[in-house]
């Protein structure tokens, strides 16, 4: 489904991503793991092109990704949930929600809001409050709501899980798992530490200074660890 081959990033004259290689299937969730700083948040933004790579493949299915704008990286499917949120404060959750599909003018909003909400009933449940009235693990939720409204079928996440109270966690890490079992989405998830990467990804890579340095298999996801150099 995604494909990053020997992508580097630099901004000016510093180098952010060296040759980065990774693959997330369909149906497979996908962990990124390094401390803040390692290169993670950066690689998301080169998914969805807002940073521009300077070296290196990246592909969608049979979709040469550099070839398609950002703006439109959506409606390919791809949903994306950055580390700071950024929902807008003065919409209601529903409108913070339903704003990518009426950016992407896609078909049966309606209808995907209400499978979000099938899937998130939490969500649902303070729909018509302001985003500003919601606490930060609450706001997290929306967020992940919103990428699921264009991801279909890719979801980049970024640190979801930072600061979240553990059933909050437990909450999203499921709703996480119903859209990849159901619908065959596959799943980048970002984290600086391994405790819920472990726990959901099939697979992990290891970042460290801009560079893959280790690829495994995860004990529960499969039957047993395979590390890869």
């Amino acid at each position: 489904m995604l494909t990053l081959n020997h992508v580097r990033v630099h901004v000016r004259t510093i180098t952010i991503l060296r040759a980065v290689t990774l693959t997330v299937a369909a149906g497979e969730i996908v962990g990124l793991v390094g401390r803040n700083g390692a290169g993670k948040t950066t690689t998301m933004r080169a998914v969805m092109g807002l940073m521009p790579i300077a070296d290196g493949t990246l592909t969608f299915g049979e979709t040469d990704l550099r070839r398609v704008p950002a703006h439109h990286r959506a409606r390919l499917g791809i949903g994306y949930v950055p580390e700071d949120r950024r929902l807008i404060p003065t919409l209601t959750v529903e409108e913070n929600l339903l704003l990518p599909a009426w950016a992407n003018r896609l078909p049966e909003a309606q209808a995907r809001l209400e499978r979000i909400y099938q899937a998130m009933p939490e969500v649902q449940a303070f729909a018509t409050r302001r985003a500003t009235q919601l606490s930060g693990g609450q706001q997290k939720l929306v967020a992940l709501a919103r990428a699921l409204m264009v991801g279909t079928r890719l979801l980049l996440l970024d640190e979801p899980f930072e600061g979240l109270a553990p059933a909050l966690a437990e909450r999203m890490g499921a709703a996480i798992q119903t859209f990849q079992r159901e619908e065959g989405l596959a799943v980048l998830l970002a984290e600086s530490e391994h405790k819920h990467v472990e726990r959901l990804a099939q697979r992990t890579y290891i970042i460290e200074r801009g560079e893959i340095v280790d690829h495994h298999s995860n004990q529960e996801g499969n039957d047993g660890i395979q590390t890869v150099h």
